[in-house]
Formats: structure tokens, C-alpha cells, sequence
């Protein structure tokens, strides 16, 4: 506890000084520094910021900060949203991968456990997402291009710009891709998941 205490009070001291030192210049201090000055500025008070922040949050609060980050990176790294450059489709062929972005996460007040996470998928032309399932309810809605997809059950479909489908939860999403040989396709991916925005997917 005193180990702890120390290093929570020498952070926030450390961010005061550091703070007040560089308000006490005002902004004609800011002015006088170049780009990259100003960046390392920025991302040496955003680092103090985030340290005090983490020394001053109890165990419990830690834990799930830690199990939320994994269950993020987990979520990201299934088929539709792979990280890696290139998957294979239904013939054997090397494919590009699509490109995930989340853009927020928040918890539904009104359903206790569950969350709303919004993600952006970015397609590269020709790029494929094999079979997979999501454990929530999903609502695509594409912003560019067009995405031909295809759910367990129904003939394959192709969506254009201002167009959605649905996805209930646990259906099989046979594939998704993009067609076209030269232009990008994007959408964004509305998930109501469990509660800490996770997992988004699920294997086939």
C-alpha cells in the first residue's frame, strides 16, 4: 500500500510540477517550439497523464482495464477483421485482408451487460472475409463501394452506398468482400456484444 501510495504521489507531483512549469510560460512558449517539439510535448504530458491515472486506479479498477484491452484485441483479430495482409476465399485463392478501426465502445444503460461497439471496416479493392459468427446482434452499413456478403440460408447479396443487412446473433456469415478489382468499400458494423465491448467474433 505505502509502495503504491509512493508512486501514485510522486506521479502526480511529478505531472504538477511538469504542468505548472510549462503554464507558468504561457502560450508564447508553445509558439516558440517547432512540430516536432510540440508532438513530444503532447505525448510526454499525455504519457504523465495516463501514468498518474494508472497509479491512482485500485486493483480492481486495473483488472478490468487489462481484461477490456484483451478482449478488444481479441474481438479485432477474428476473420472480419483480421490483421493479418491477405486471406484465402472459397477457391483457395490469396486474398486481401480487410482492415478494422474501432471507433467507440459504450455500455447500453437500459441492458444491463450488454454494450454498443461501433466499428469501421475498411475493404481494399478485392479484399475477402471468410466464414465467421457473431455472438450479438449486427447491423452493416456501408459508406463506400459495394460489399457483397452472404448469410447461412439466404443467396448472396450485393450492398451499395446508404444500404444496411442484419445479422442475428450466432448466424453463420458465409463470406464478405469486395468485388471490385480497383476501388476501395467500407462500412461501419454496429455490435450489440457483452459488457467491456467483447468478443466481437466468433469462429464459424
Amino acid at each position: 500500500m505505502n509502495r503504491n501510495r509512493s508512486i501514485r504521489d510522486g506521479a502526480a507531483g511529478f505531472f504538477s510540477a511538469f504542468a505548472l512549469s510549462f503554464a507558468a510560460r504561457g502560450p508564447a512558449a508553445w509558439k516558440h517550439l517547432n512540430v516536432g517539439q510540440r508532438l513530444a510535448t503532447g505525448v510526454a504530458m499525455a504519457s504523465l497523464i495516463l501514468a498518474a491515472g494508472w497509479a491512482t486506479m485500485p486493483n480492481a479498477g486495473k483488472k478490468e482495464a487489462v481484461k477490456w484491452f484483451a478482449d478488444l484485441c481479441s474481438a479485432v483479430n477474428g476473420p472480419m477483421f483480421s490483421s493479418s495482409a491477405s486471406q484465402t476465399d472459397a477457391s483457395g485463392a490469396a486474398r486481401p485482408a480487410t482492415v478494422p478501426k474501432v471507433l467507440s465502445c459504450e455500455p447500453l444503460p437500459n441492458v444491463p451487460g450488454k454494450s454498443v461497439t461501433t466499428l469501421m471496416v475498411d475493404f481494399p479493392p478485392l479484399a475477402y472475409s471468410p466464414a465467421h459468427r457473431h455472438p450479438g446482434s449486427v447491423t452493416a452499413i456501408i459508406l463506400e463501394g459495394t460489399i457483397r456478403s452472404q448469410l447461412a440460408g439466404s443467396p448472396p447479396g450485393d450492398y451499395h452506398f446508404g444500404q444496411t443487412f442484419f445479422e442475428p446473433p450466432g448466424t453463420l456469415h458465409m463470406f464478405a468482400e469486395n468485388p471490385d478489382p480497383v476501388r476501395h468499400a467500407k462500412l461501419v458494423a454496429v455490435f450489440v456484444t457483452d459488457e467491456n465491448c467483447g468478443p466481437l467474433v466468433l469462429p464459424p
